[in-house]
């Protein structure tokens, strides 16, 4: 069997081209993994995503797993001893802003996992990106979702890492015409 043709971002190391295949661009659901996502989104921003695919073991570790209960239960003590962490992006702003979101998350009338779907734009108006340059940064939908997270008091949660998110998430579909999981 020949090369599986990717999205050009894919194709730099194997981890990318794992997280290409398995994971982006999949529909996603349930509480803990939307959190974990959204999390990793915003430990992402400023840095390079492979940075975060590499440190992702550790942050699920470090993080019980992304469950929000148990996030909202982190302290001060929790937050320095993640900040001791070498295995995690060590960024206070970032670290104290996940554990008030997994707060936040257990304050929401609705599941977080619907919260964000809601904001899924209609497939079939959705435009296929025929090469990387066609793949916006943010969209009409990550900014009403930003928003909306805002104002519901979730930190990070800015357009462009939305639209990530929805990326990652499954609620668009950004793989290029030609790559092998834009026909799956």
């Amino acid at each position: 069997m020949g090369e599986l043709t990717r999205c050009g971002w894919a194709g730099s190391a194997p981890e990318y081209s794992a997280y290409h295949d398995d994971e982006w661009g999949r529909p996603l659901h349930g509480v803990t993994a939307m959190f974990e996502r959204l999390s990793l989104e915003a430990f992402q921003s400023g840095l390079s995503w492979i940075v975060i695919l590499r440190k992702r073991p550790a942050f699920r570790s470090a993080f019980a797993g992304f469950d929000p209960e148990a996030v909202a239960r982190f302290g001060e003590s929790d937050v320095e001893r993640l900040l001791g962490d070498t295995g995690i992006v060590r960024n206070r702003s970032k670290i104290e802003a996940t554990v008030h979101n997994a707060r936040q998350v257990l304050d929401l009338e609705t599941p977080l996992d619907e919260l964000l779907w809601s904001f899924a734009p209609d497939p079939a108006t959705h435009h296929r990106p025929a090469d990387l340059s066609e793949v916006p940064a943010t969209s009409a939908e990550s900014t009403a979702m930003a928003k909306e997270l805002k104002r519901r008091g979730l930190r990070f949660v800015g357009p462009t890492t939305c639209y990530a998110l929805m990326q990652a998430a499954g609620l668009v579909d950004d793989h290029v015409r030609d790559c092998w999981r834009a026909a799956s």
